[in-house]
Order: C-alpha cells, then sequence, then structure tokens
C-alpha cells in the first residue's frame, strides 16, 4: 500500500492525494491551485502520475480547489468511474463548467490583447474548454449515501461520512487489505462546524489507523458566530446611515446560503431595515442556492422545519437575484442602501472586481470579507491594509472601510480540529495537507500519540 501527495501539500489549494492498494490506483480529489498567478500556473503542470491509470476519482465535496482539474484529468486520458454524494455532483458540475468558461473567456481577452500588440495567432489557450467539462461528467458514476459502504474492489471499500463542510461534503473511511495487511485509512476532506445553520453537523469520525487531514486553520479559533453575525449587522447599518453600499466578496457555495439565510432573519427581526436591497450578483451562487433548495436531506432541523412551514430562508423581500450582465451593471445605480454580495470569494475574478471599482474609493462604502483570503489573492492585499490596489491593470485607492468578519467560515477551527482528531483513536500515522506552513507546524505539535507527516508535493509514503 502506497500513499502519495500531488497537491495541497504544504499549501491551502489544489487537494489530490493518490492511494495504491490491491492493484487498484484511488485518488481523492483533484482541484485546482488558487492564489497568485504563479501558483495558477502550477494547474498546467504534471500531475504527478498517469490520468490514465487512475482506477476511482472519490470526490470529498465540490469546492474549486478539491474539484477544478478534473476535466483536466479527463482530458489527459482518465477513464475510471467517480464517486461523490448526490449534492456534491451537482455542485461540481456547475462549477466546473463555470471555471472552463471563465478559462476560455480570460483566452479570449489575452488572445485579443496579443493580436492588438501585433502577434497574429492565438498565443493562449484555456487549460481546459467547457468541451471537456461537459465530458468529465461522463465519468460520474455511483452516488454515496452518508454511512453507506461502496464495494471498489473485494479489497477496498469506502464509506462517506458527512464533514459538515458545504452542502454534500463528506470525510471518507477506506478500509484496506493487501495480501495479509489490513489499513483503515481516513481521509478528512474539509470539515466544518457544529451547530451551523442550513447544514447538519459533522459526524464523528471512526477510529483509524492511518489519517490524512486538513489544517486551514489549525494555528487560529474562529470568532463566534453569534456575535459575528452582529458585526455583520452592525456593519451594515453604519454603512447604511452613512449614505453607502456594502460589498461583500462571496464563495458561491454555502458562504452566499448562509449570508441569504442570516440578512433574512435580520430583515424579519427588524435589526436590518426593512428598506434594504440585498443584490445576490453572482449566477453561481444563484444556481448553487437553487441547488441547495433540492438537497433537504443535508438540511440541519431548524433549516428542515423552516422549509416544511413554506418559510424559505434563501427568499425575502428586497433580495434580488441578479443573473446577467446588464442587471449586475445596473446595481451600479444604486448609491445607497444596498448589500452586494458577488464572486469571487477572494476577489481573483468575477463581478465583485467591478464592484469593487466603483466601491473601493467610496469613504460612505464598506467592503466585508467573510472567509478566507489567500496570499497572493487581491482579498488579502485590500485585508492586509493595502492603500491602493490594482483591477484589471488600473490602480484604486483604498478609501471604503474594511471590516474583516472571521466568524462566518465553513472551516472547522484549531479546537474543532483537534476534537475531530481525537476521535479517530492513535492513529499510527496523521498526514497533514490543506494547510500553510504555519498553521500546520502549530497544530502538529498539539497532536499526542501518533507520528505526524507533513508532506511535500509529490512525495508518497509506504503504508
Amino acid at each position: 500500500m502506497k500513499l502519495s501527495f500531488h497537491g495541497a501539500a504544504r499549501g491551502v489549494t489544489g487537494s489530490c492525494h493518490l492511494l495504491q492498494c490491491a492493484g487498484k490506483r484511488i485518488l481523492v480529489d483533484c482541484g485546482f491551485y488558487q492564489g497568485g498567478r504563479e501558483l495558477e500556473e502550477d494547474n498546467a503542470d504534471d500531475f504527478g502520475f498517469d490520468a490514465a491509470s487512475i482506477d476511482y476519482l472519490l470526490l470529498t465535496h465540490a469546492h474549486l480547489d478539491h474539484c477544478g482539474r478534473i476535466p483536466l484529468l479527463v482530458s489527459r486520458g482518465f477513464t475510471g468511474e467517480i464517486i461523490t454524494t448526490a449534492a456534491s455532483r451537482e455542485l461540481a458540475r456547475l462549477i466546473m463548467l463555470d471555471a472552463a468558461g471563465l478559462q476560455e473567456e480570460e483566452a479570449r481577452y489575452l488572445n485579443r490583447r496579443a493580436r492588438r500588440r501585433g502577434k497574429s495567432a492565438d498565443v493562449i489557450v484555456p487549460l481546459y474548454t467547457t468541451l471537456d467539462a461537459l465530458n468529465a461528467l461522463e465519468y460520474f458514476g455511483r452516488t454515496a449515501l452518508y454511512k453507506q459502504t461502496l464495494q471498489l474492489s473485494p479489497d477496498i471499500q469506502v464509506t462517506f461520512i458527512n464533514a459538515g463542510h458545504i452542502l454534500g461534503s463528506a470525510c471518507l473511511d477506506l478500509q484496506l487489505t493487501e495480501g495479509s495487511e489490513h489499513r483503515r485509512i481516513l481521509f478528512s476532506g474539509d470539515l466544518g462546524l457544529s451547530d451551523r445553520p442550513i447544514l447538519r453537523d459533522p459526524e464523528v469520525p471512526p477510529q483509524a489507523d492511518i489519517v490524512v487531514m486538513e489544517t486551514t486553520y489549525g494555528d487560529r479559533q474562529h470568532k463566534q458566530l453569534e456575535p459575528s453575525v452582529e458585526e455583520l449587522y452592525g456593519a451594515i447599518n453604519e454603512t447604511v446611515e452613512r449614505g453607502g453600499n456594502v460589498i461583500i466578496p462571496t464563495f458561491a457555495l454555502e458562504r452566499a446560503q448562509e449570508l441569504l439565510f442570516y440578512l433574512h432573519a435580520g430583515k424579519t427581526a427588524g435589526t436590518l431595515p426593512a428598506f434594504l436591497q440585498v443584490f445576490l450578483d453572482s449566477p453561481m451562487a444563484i444556481s448553487a442556492t437553487e441547488i441547495f433548495r433540492r438537497h433537504h436531506e443535508c438540511y440541519d432541523e431548524q433549516t428542515a422545519e423552516l422549509f416544511a412551514s413554506g418559510h424559505d430562508p434563501f427568499k425575502f423581500p428586497g433580495l434580488h437575484f441578479t443573473r446577467e450582465t446588464a442587471e449586475s451593471m445596473a446595481i451600479n445605480q444604486v448609491s445607497s442602501g444596498a448589500v452586494i454580495m458577488a464572486g469571487s470569494g477572494m476577489c481573483t475574478g468575477g463581478r465583485v472586481r467591478h464592484h469593487l471599482k466603483h466601491h473601493l474609493g467610496r469613504e460612505h462604502s464598506s467592503i466585508v470579507f467573510v472567509g478566507y483570503a489567500a496570499h497572493g489573492t487581491l482579498a488579502r492585499r485590500i485585508v492586509d491594509g493595502a492603500r491602493i490596489v490594482s483591477i484589471y491593470g488600473d490602480d484604486y485607492r483604498v478609501r471604503a472601510q474594511i471590516h474583516t468578519i472571521g466568524g462566518f467560515s465553513a472551516h472547522a477551527g484549531q479546537t474543532e480540529l483537534l476534537a475531530w482528531h481525537r476521535h479517530t483513536g492513535n492513529p499510527k500515522t496523521t498526514f497533514l495537507v490543506h494547510g500553510e506552513k504555519d498553521s500546520m507546524a502549530a497544530f502538529s505539535h498539539l497532536l499526542k500519540n501518533t507520528r505526524v507527516e507533513m508532506p511535500k508535493l509529490h512525495q508518497e509514503f509506504e503504508l
């Protein structure tokens, strides 16, 4: 048995891990690298393995940094079976098609610019196309149900366990036999928090021999949720009183829906003004919200009761879904009294950049960050206090009020990560992935009764 790491190794994005057992090669996730231009260029590099040799791809969840390179995997020869939950299957389709469209759009833009500079032929090609993304969907096979064991071969079985991170997210419990050797390996995927709205809490994991776990927030705790919600309401009310708008760079999955849930609650309770207009200016987030409505099997008791009583938490007076570009541009005519939620959450692309162009220089407006901002991203530069930032090649002075509210993260914090790991017993080895260097190092010092490894990219281990 062998385990190798081909992404999210001493880094936060690009999750991709290869397990070899009993003649089968099983990939866990195949995600995009995200961050600065240099990091994103790693997406085109060799995987570190032969795509055609992979028998199964097990997808923990549908965030871009876990599923974003699946179309590339297929275009490079993968013909195996992709297995994930029903919700993740729908969301992965949305994410992969969106990523393909963005790449095609960027390639067209760069080639037009090159031609204006005298280059006659297209010099930039997308990493993969919409057709590649559609082709990848053909390889999604069996649908995993939580706690239901699937047999991959006579010697390998997998059980998907609710991770509570985003809709459909899962930890993977793999039981492997090779000759006389038996191993139980647990992949955390990305772990969520308990007592959050909409989704059920993460399930308690089983004991395992080997654990592969994320450490995104391995070095710190999150703010409490209730004060974070109050801080959000305060930032909105203060901005409205100043006569400005609130821009919230928003991740399309989970974060957008959670914010809608609390904006609905705030308006219902009168904590937010009745005249407040809310724009969800993200076609992908709108589609993701529609997918959320279809998967009641993932809801917690509170959300299930809301829907059962005819109260949709993703619908309220003053809420506008803006799919079309013309509708998005028209938002610029609204000078005050609005919350504008737009992607991407890290401000690496999407419509939020256009809203930032209009509002960064306005002292009356606010930019509210409610999610993780990776190093090298526009979001991180603004959060870190940059006074001038570049958007589409032009410089903009930052005069708007900047708020960073940490309690909305979909990731488990240090305390939750440690509690989850304790439930796994005393694993022989714990591999730490999906975290920045300092986060991994801090978390590793807290683990007891286990050998800790922080694998390098493409490093392989005998199990």
